[in-house]
């Protein structure tokens, strides 16, 4: 089992609270993936997940969560840990 990576940043803008977790550069391509909505949901929702395709790589990571912004950042950064937890244990 993989260890959560490190939250990078935290933005919030409109109506989310941006909770990156790995440098969006790093990616070839980046996508929402539609199998993340239900782990992503169960923990908080109305959140979506980013996942990003390293170059010559196949496998995705988790680069960031979006939390909707009402949960506040604090609460934010607690469940955009628990979704990455979800989606790569």
């Amino acid at each position: 089992m993989a260890d959560t990576p490190d939250i990078n940043t935290v933005e919030t803008e409109d109506d989310y609270t941006h909770v990156r977790f790995r440098d969006p550069d790093r990616y070839d391509e980046i996508r929402t993936p539609d199998w993340a909505e239900q782990p992503a949901e169960s923990v908080s929702e109305g959140s979506e997940v980013r996942t990003g395709k390293v170059e010559g790589e196949d496998d995705w990571e988790v680069t960031s969560v979006l939390i909707e912004k009402h949960v506040g950042e604090d609460k934010a950064k607690e469940q955009a840990r628990e979704i990455v937890d979800k989606i790569e244990s």
